[in-house]
């Protein structure tokens, strides 16, 4: 890891420590995503070997975050080692080892080198809001980072590859190009939705589908699909359609707008795992929460938010829709 200059801690994404690095060699900026393995008697454990090719072939789409290279660091030997103790210690304690064997040797760490993006859309839509120039983005904007953002999700659906926890923060964006990137795949060691990131602070129920906070076990790309909605509202918005602050709330935060759901409209609802009785709400006019967008927009996001998963538009048809029948779609 000498290649790289260690600049600042960016972040703690939910599988492990971001860091911002110089490498010394180009003095290209980069970011470096430490993940902790714990080794077996073959080396990097395979589950490991193939998220990483994964995330290599998904990282091909200028739509998702470019995995640059991967280095891999004996624990012993890492350079973050030298950082601090405390933050050592940190991470020692928290990475919940079922491994009573403490031993840096069958330990090691894996860096992930990806291109560097200094904004996301949540800081983006923040200055929006609360910036020296506050007004809303304009339609134009909004129309080109939700076509990038369908076309990245389709890339990834296509491979087979669900994000299950896409929201603003995990956008990033190249404002110059005015290019937009999804980061953060956590791929298949997430294979629920993480409840918890390493700081202990809980992941933002916001853009959670209602299949998921009901308890469903078996969800889909839809998942993807009602946060791409979610999203798309709080660009025009430029504040969240549903800022829930416990699972129950955000369900009767979703209810309110939209109805609250019956079998007729979402088969089986009712069976779900954390199905409750619940207040009956008539659906609103999905257009007053958004009332900067047009017909097509509206029609568009009230397909992204479809109860029923099956019903809930994919994102390769969603680049078909005619809000997007505008756009110069060859530049992308």
């Amino acid at each position: 890891m000498e290649k790289y200059e260690k600049l600042e801690k960016i972040g703690e994404g939910t599988y492990g420590k971001v860091y911002k690095a110089k490498d010394k060699t180009t003095g290209t900026m980069v970011a470096l995503k430490k993940t902790r393995l714990e080794m077996d008697e073959e080396g990097i454990p395979p589950t490991a070997l193939r998220e990483v090719s994964l995330l290599q072939l998904l990282s091909q789409s200028l739509y998702v975050v470019r995995l640059l290279t991967v280095e891999h660091v004996d624990a012993s030997s890492d350079f973050s080692s030298t950082t601090s103790n405390k933050e050592n210690i940190h991470s020692n304690t928290t990475t919940g080892s079922n491994n009573n064997n403490n031993n840096t040797k069958n330990k090691s760490n894996l860096y992930l080198v990806f291109e560097y993006l200094d904004t996301d859309l949540k800081k983006f839509i923040d200055s929006h809001r609360k910036g020296p120039n506050p007004g809303p983005l304009s339609p134009s904007l909004i129309q080109s980072f939700l076509f990038q953002l369908c076309k990245g999700v389709a890339h990834c659906h296509s491979h087979g590859v669900l994000h299950r926890d896409l929201k603003p923060q995990n956008l990033l964006l190249d404002k110059d190009k005015g290019i937009l990137k999804i980061a953060d795949l956590g791929l298949g060691r997430s294979f629920t939705v993480p409840l918890k990131s390493y700081t202990h602070e809980i992941v933002t129920l916001w853009y959670r589908a209602p299949e998921v906070l009901l308890g469903s076990t078996h969800y889909s790309t839809a998942v993807d699909i009602w946060s791409v909605g979610c999203i798309f509202a709080e660009m025009v918005r430029r504040q969240a359609l549903f800022p829930g602050d416990s699972e129950f709330q955000q369900l009767l935060h979703i209810f309110r707008l939209l109805g609250t759901p019956t079998e007729q409209h979402w088969p089986g609802v009712t069976s779900l795992r954390d199905w409750h009785v619940y207040p009956q709400w008539e659906p609103q006019l999905l257009a007053r929460a958004v009332p900067s967008l047009g017909p097509d927009g509206v029609d568009l996001l009230s397909k992204m938010l479809k109860y029923d998963p099956a019903e809930r538009i994919s994102a390769k048809a969603a680049l078909d829709h005619p809000y997007f029948d505008t756009l110069d779609k060859s530049q992308y």
